[in-house]
């Protein structure tokens, strides 16, 4: 095929895209239940402080719902839990990725790797990303969740975007964010994390729309 005329197949494709998201409605999509109603307890894992940010943050985030809590294990040791839902309305904003987030408040990427986790009944798509700020390091695994589909990277959360603009009128996404004190030990804090994971998945999956 002449480089030209794929061009122009491409160029048309993209600006039928453009017309169909700019000229129709993405329908606002509840949720299954709001975030008020998040178990402060699963398993060994009990709620012991959740956060509220303030007007300016919100502004920021445009979150239709959000969730930043602290839960601990039996032994004590401390996990974060960030879900931020975005309903695909007007008035819902998209994801910030934490690559520009995070640097933005003073972390810097020490390491950062995408992959797979094993979980009951199926697969997490996500990131696994260690970030310092001082001494201080932080692990973090996230993910988008767009209907029931997992994504670790931001160019496939943009092509889900549109798909499911074009097909299904709907825009809605979620960000989930596990996060985990490093002591010494990177690997110890990804089990954690990832047994949190677990733990919580069915419980996510409870409240967000598919």
């Amino acid at each position: 095929m002449n480089k030209w005329l794929r061009f122009i197949i491409v160029y048309a494709l993209f600006a039928a895209a453009a017309l169909i998201i700019n000229f129709h409605r993405d329908t606002a999509i509840p949720m299954n239940r709001p975030f008020s109603d998040f178990p402060k307890q699963v398993q060994s894992w009990q709620m012991t402080s959740r956060a509220e940010f303030s007007a300016n943050v919100l502004n920021v985030l445009k979150a239709t719902d959000y969730l930043y809590r602290q839960y601990n294990d039996a032994a004590g040791k401390t996990v974060s839990l960030y879900i931020g839902y975005h309903n695909g309305g007007k008035d819902s904003g998209g994801i910030h990725s934490p690559k520009h987030c995070l640097p933005g408040s003073g972390w810097y990427e020490a390491s950062s790797r995408r992959g797979v986790l094993d979980i009951p009944g199926g697969t997490i798509n996500l990131v696994r990303a260690v970030y310092q700020k001082g001494d201080s390091k932080e692990l973090f695994i996230y993910w988008f969740q767009v209907r029931d589909r997992s994504i670790s990277d931001e160019y496939s959360l943009k092509m889900a975007e549109i798909v499911n603009s074009v097909l299904y009128r709907r825009r809605d996404e979620s960000f989930i964010r596990v996060s985990v004190p490093v002591d010494t030990d990177v690997d110890r804090a990804v089990a954690r994390g990832e047994q949190f994971i677990r733990d919580f998945e069915p419980s996510i999956r409870e409240f967000l729309p598919r």
